[in-house]
């Protein structure tokens, strides 16, 4: 999983596309699992695939995203989709990433956060996945 350092200039203000750590990553990733579901640019991901390699996406946005197709067909790139996965295919995911030690990049919530975090979608300031916490917010019954 290639992760932007964060702490950079460029990660500050937003520009992770030239942060050191990404440009290293040009041209070296045999996949990458897409799993934005805002509008967002294609061409730094191609750009970080090796010839051949293949970019899967998974999040859906609700509206098209732009694909200009010279980085595509230039070099040699596979786009590649799986909206919906069965039971056999999340459980090897979930293996995969266990094995890589991939870990996703989540903000957890409480439950009493959400309002605010629909507002956060809604105006695309969301840097993470929102994960729920219902554990803390749900009180054992008796």
């Amino acid at each position: 999983m290639v992760l932007s350092c964060r702490s950079c200039q460029s990660c500050e203000d937003n520009l992770e596309n030239y942060c050191p750590k990404m440009i290293a990553a040009m041209g070296t990733l045999d996949g990458i699992i897409d799993t934005v579901s805002a509008i967002h640019p294609l061409p730094p991901l191609l750009g970080m695939l090796k010839s051949q390699g293949k970019l899967v996406m998974v999040g859906l946005p609700e509206k098209p995203l732009e694909l200009p197709i010279f980085p595509l067909l230039a070099g040699r790139k596979i786009i590649a989709d799986s909206v919906i996965g069965g039971i056999k295919e999340t459980q090897e995911m979930i293996d995969f990433a266990a094995k890589h030690d991939v870990k996703p990049a989540i903000e957890v919530i409480p439950i009493n956060y959400v309002n605010t975090a629909l507002e956060c979608l809604l105006k695309a300031d969301v840097k993470y996945r929102f994960v729920i916490d219902i554990g803390k917010t749900l009180k054992p019954s008796s």
